[in-house]
């Protein structure tokens, strides 16, 4: 990913906010879309099997909105990074994606 400044404000905001918001969609994927049990995932991302539930029934994470391109794309790319066990996938990519997306549709 490019290389955008860091707003230690943006960030904490973010990760507040849309960062359990990305995880439900990313964790429902991983069942949904791609078969995988609450268990395994739970195991794959150090979470308990409950919170896995909280995340699918959306007690966790908020509604299940539509997220804009970008950051579905950088859900994706999670999902494919947890199910891989890679560790590309950093808290900043996301933070960036999430800037570079707020811009574009304030």
């Amino acid at each position: 990913m490019s290389s955008t400044p860091c707003d230690i404000m943006v960030c904490d905001s973010l990760a507040r906010t849309l960062l359990p918001r990305m995880r439900a969609e990313m964790v429902y994927r991983l069942v949904h879309n791609q078969g995988y049990s609450q268990s395994e995932v739970a195991k794959r991302l150090g979470v308990s099997r409950a919170a896995v539930s909280q995340y699918m029934s959306r007690k966790r994470g908020g509604s299940r909105d539509t997220l804009p391109n970008d950051l579905n794309a950088m859900v994706d790319l999670w999902a494919e990074a947890v199910i891989r066990d890679d560790i590309s996938i950093t808290l900043c990519d996301v933070c960036r994606c999430a800037m570079k997306c707020r811009m574009k549709y304030d």
